[in-house]
């Protein structure tokens, strides 16, 4: 069960909780994490296979999950320089709570898209 307290904004700043979910609580970290499960990437096959996320937003993102350490960055001297992203061990741990988040998401998404549409038609806002 799931105990969520009260906090003061210095308390806040410094929860653990917060301060992953921060990072690591986006839909992008979620899906990088995710494409990088199976094996270590270059960048552009992270970019094609996570999809419609923007050059910008996934270098940014790689940067911030290496920064926290779930994912590595290796640079060989090859000409062009090859880089290749792998999950570290922090980053593998945290597979397993992501995944059960995506499989919920995907098992509970047809009952949300019926509660929206309900919602929608029955009770637009004025």
């Amino acid at each position: 069960m799931l105990r969520v307290t009260v906090a003061s904004f210095a308390e806040a700043r410094d929860c653990p909780f917060r301060n992953v979910l921060d990072k690591l609580g986006d839909k992008w970290s979620f899906l990088i994490l995710a494409v990088l499960e199976d094996q270590p990437r270059r960048f552009n096959a992270i970019k094609r296979l996570v999809g419609d996320i923007s050059q910008r937003v996934l270098t940014r993102k790689l940067r911030d999950l290496e920064r926290d350490g779930y994912v590595s960055r290796r640079v060989y001297p090859d000409r062009p320089p090859k880089v290749v992203y792998a999950l570290t061990r922090v980053g593998r741990s945290a597979l397993k709570p992501i995944a059960h988040l995506m499989n919920w998401s995907l098992t509970a998404h047809p009952r949300i898209l019926r509660s929206r549409a309900r919602y929608d038609n029955g009770q637009e806002r004025k």
